[in-house]
């Protein structure tokens, strides 16, 4: 059993096959070579590394865990462990589905016989299309499909019976995925990577936000979103299990309307898998060519401030260094952080989606693309270029009582909530009462917000209109 993003023994497929053909060595594999520039990011790597030590318990330290191209290591482990079949759960990065191609027909050369399995989705990537087999792009024809598709959950709890490990006890440390700098302080604190952390994870969202999930999803201080993205990304549960889980829980608390806002979020999370699949340029190349136009600008210092959260506008700062701490953003921030970068400062959608990369626990190459794009207006179903957040009016409508912004902006903690969204605009009593100094214990703000949106709506009219669908 090849263990890859399904970090869990509970409703995984491919374990399942295992075990019901006998005995079972479970093997986990970094292979980072064909990766290219989407090697693992270090947030992600951290995660990988606690996530494969509480597998090894789950397993009596029996997993395997090599480093190299599992397209040789693999069917080497086979031969040498006169394995009959291999098993594992399918990933569609684009590197991933053509090494995994060439790695059953290896397999089967040495007769030994290679299933795979869908262990990570709702459904295949390639499943919800249009009645004449082309790709949906657009996300609400997409959901309706998807709908009439909904699998049932088929528990398997998988206990197999393991072939020894004759590796030593420093196997998960000779990976060296942890920082040799002590970096990782905040993610420790805030998550519980792994199988029993992914369900009691799902047990909290289910008694503390599912109730409140339409409206509270949206201000950061609240604790209504589920903050499932980093398990799910590494199989740690099963979608269906998250789904199966909601419904129930929805149908006893009278939360439906709730649950099905929820099951839009887990769609769109299979939406962008259909698109990488079908589109797998997304991750580096715009979906709609016009902006291939776009005069995006390149400034190193103005991409530095907005990666430390020191722009000036406490909104962005709190989303940039609640990144940075933790491992993660509240997703309404996100989308404010993002437009920022794209829009005020103009700057390529892809200098947010390889910062994110590096520093997301829940680094999803089908989500960050697609999510980045759709922000930038290049995308799929994308909101239209002409959406510019307003980190102010953001902030006062969605963290009005400065609750998330003083957590992860303490310089500003003394400051009256009602200052805390535009401390320039402040009086200077109550920035000299609060022991702010601006452009001192806190920065002043980097860009002026209307000329920069005026600046980036004129980019935009300049760009070629005939040529907006995308190709």
């Amino acid at each position: 059993m090849w263990f890859r993003q399904d970090l869990r023994l509970q409703d995984n497929p491919a374990l399942a096959d295992a075990v019901a053909h006998g005995e079972v060595l479970p093997v986990f594999i970094l292979d980072d070579e064909n990766a290219g520039s989407w090697r693992r990011g270090a947030a992600s790597r951290w995660w990988l590394h606690h996530s494969l030590s509480a597998l090894d318990r789950a397993l009596d330290g029996k997993l395997w865990i090599l480093r190299g191209n599992a397209l040789e290591l693999l069917p080497q482990l086979a031969s040498e462990q006169k394995a009959s079949l291999v098993t594992w759960n399918r990933c569609y990065e684009p590197w991933r589905i053509k090494r995994d191609t060439a790695l059953k027909e290896s397999l089967k050369r040495s007769n030994i016989q290679a299933r795979s399995h869908n262990g990570s989705l709702l459904f295949e990537p390639g499943r919800v299309v249009k009645p004449d087999g082309s790709p949906y792009k657009v996300f609400t024809p997409f959901y309706k499909q998807a709908l009439t598709l909904l699998p049932s959950l088929h528990a398997t709890l998988a206990k197999p019976e393991l072939v020894g490990c004759a590796q030593p006890a420093d196997k998960l440390a000779a990976l060296r995925l942890l920082p040799t700098l002590d970096w990782a302080g905040g993610m420790e604190t805030t998550w519980t990577p792994g199988e029993a952390g992914a369900h009691a994870q799902l047990e909290r969202f289910l008694e503390q936000g599912l109730g409140q999930y339409k409206t509270g999803r949206d201000f950061p201080a609240q604790r209504s979103v589920s903050r499932l993205s980093p398990h799910l990304h590494f199989g740690e549960i099963a979608p269906q299990r998250v789904l199966s889980n909601v419904e129930r829980a929805a149908h006893t608390d009278g939360a439906e309307r709730e649950a099905e806002h929820f099951l839009r979020e887990l769609i769109w999370r299979e939406f962008s898998y259909s698109l990488l699949l079908h589109f797998p340029r997304v991750v580096d190349t715009n979906l709609r060519p016009m902006f291939d136009a776009f005069p995006w600008r390149t400034d190193g210092e103005q991409l530095r401030l907005w990666q430390q959260g020191k722009t000036g506008f406490p909104i962005v700062d709190a989303g940039m260094r609640e990144l940075w701490q933790t491992g993660y953003m509240h997703n309404r921030v996100r989308m404010i952080v993002a437009s920022f970068l794209v829009k005020n400062l103009m700057m390529h959608w892809s200098e947010g989606a390889r910062w994110f990369w590096d520093c997301l626990v829940d680094a999803d190459l089908a989500n960050n693309s697609c999510g980045w794009q759709w922000v930038a207006g290049s995308g799929a179903d994308a909101a239209p270029y002409f959406r510019i957040f307003n980190p102010v009016t953001q902030s006062e409508k969605f963290d009005p009582t400065a609750t998330y912004i003083k957590q992860y902006v303490p310089e500003l903690a003394a400051l009256p909530a009602r200052y805390c969204h535009a401390p320039a605009a402040a009086p200077t009593a109550e920035l000299t009462r609060a022991g702010v100094k601006l452009g001192d214990t806190y920065p002043m703000p980097m860009v002026d917000l209307q000329a920069t949106r005026a600046r980036a709506l004129d980019a935009f009219k300049s760009l070629p209109k005939q040529d907006q669908s995308i190709r």
